[in-house]
């Protein structure tokens, strides 16, 4: 271990692409740089004007039932984030100017930064598509050569650049990597953790969601360092010794998972958002078909990554908004479309159709690897019966 990081037993990184889809699509129209530009829906293609000159659409006056993807750092300024309605988007920021996602593209940008990074360091666990872990303990490099080094290596590789946060676990190395977007290096040493960490809103905690932060509220807890101080037995009370337990420690800045450079998919999953809230039975065939697809392309991914899974579920979003889940777990493992939809219809039994769907979706969990082996000895079994 060098001189600037003697304070750090483990070194991870945290790096996060800066504003990744948008940029992505700055890269594709660098005339909209500097500008506000929300990415969501199918909608919002640039066209050419009566003179030939490359136009875009502004957001002003959406009507469609979209959200947003991302949004470059001008909109958010304005109040746009992820996740929200476009039609609220376009009431915050009426001439943001509006793109399609095209997460073929996101997907492309996604293999070459990562591909450049393990270049550098193999030890690398895949967090998404936009940002990733690395354990870098063992490289002689300074922490601040090293950032320098991978950012260099992802904007040769993109044209994009990236922000790093560097600390002696994941869960601090997530925080800091916030802390100087765009294009940024934070190196935070254990000795900070009080300064630097403990004055942040609860929820900058990776896994402190909305749900517990208004918990933590309600008990007149709001920073890290109040969330730190409590007693344990309180925390207990609110919300079980197993969570109270990583609560504490994640106030105080522990956290010994590992970078995992492989991890099987816990589960697939596909759903769609309707253009128009769609009726049980007067829609009932696009709904069906719908399904079938679905079906089919959870097929197709289990297909590729070699696996069976053992439970379906279901996603529905209402018309008030209101999300309900289902889940059916069978004796036989869910292979093909017909599986699946099989399963899913056990799911679909257990809803009551009081409103319209503006959201479907289909999950297949419980996943399981194929032994190959063994699936080739049953193929060949199968044929030996049908030719006899």
């Amino acid at each position: 271990m060098n001189i600037y990081d003697s304070s750090l037993i483990r070194r991870v990184v945290h790096l996060d692409m800066d504003a990744f889809y948008a940029s992505v699509e700055l890269l594709r129209y660098p005339q909209l740089r500097g500008s506000p530009v929300i990415i969501g829906g199918s909608s919002g293609h640039p066209y050419k004007d009566k003179d030939g000159i490359l136009t875009f659409t502004t957001i002003r006056g959406y009507r469609g039932r979209g959200v947003v993807t991302t949004s470059t750092y001008e909109a958010r300024s304005l109040g746009v984030h992820s996740a929200m309605p476009m039609a609220k988007a376009a009431e915050k920021a009426p001439d943001a100017f509006l793109l399609p996602v095209d997460f073929p593209r996101y997907r492309d940008f996604s293999k070459r930064f990562k591909k450049a990074v393990s270049e550098i360091t193999p030890l690398v666990e895949n967090r998404g598509i936009d940002e990733i872990y690395i354990d870098i303990t063992d490289h002689e490099e300074s922490s601040k050569v090293l950032a320098e080094r991978l950012q260099k290596a992802v904007f040769d590789a993109t044209g994009l650049t990236c922000s790093i946060g560097i600390a002696s676990n994941k869960l601090l190395a997530k925080m800091v990597s916030e802390f100087n977007k765009p294009n940024g290096v934070t190196i935070l040493e254990d000795k900070d953790i009080r300064r630097l960490i403990w004055p942040l809103p609860v929820s900058r905690i990776n896994g402190v969601g909305p749900k517990t932060t208004a918990r933590l509220k309600s008990m007149g807890i709001e920073t890290i360092s109040q969330l730190a101080q409590t007693n344990p037995a309180v925390l207990q009370d609110n919300f079980g010794s197993s969570y109270a337990s990583w609560l504490i420690k994640a106030a105080h800045g522990r956290d010994d998972s590992p970078v995992k450079t492989y991890s099987e998919p816990k589960s697939v999953s596909r759903e769609t958002t309707f253009d128009r809230d769609m009726h049980v039975v007067s829609d009932k065939f696009i709904l069906a078909e719908v399904l079938s697809n679905m079906c089919e392309q959870l097929e197709k991914d289990l297909q590729k990554r070699n696996m069976v899974g053992y439970t379906a579920g279901i996603k529905l979003r209402f018309d008030n908004f209101k999300t309900l889940t289902r889940d059916y777990t069978g004796s036989m493992p869910l292979r093909t479309a017909g599986d699946i939809k099989n399963a899913t219809r056990q799911c679909l039994r257990r809803v009551s159709w009081e409103r319209k769907i503006r959201l479907f979706g289909v999950r297949v969990s419980k996943l399981e690897k194929i032994d190959l082996s063994q699936q080739y000895s049953n193929d060949m079994q199968q044929l030996t019966l049908d030719y006899d």
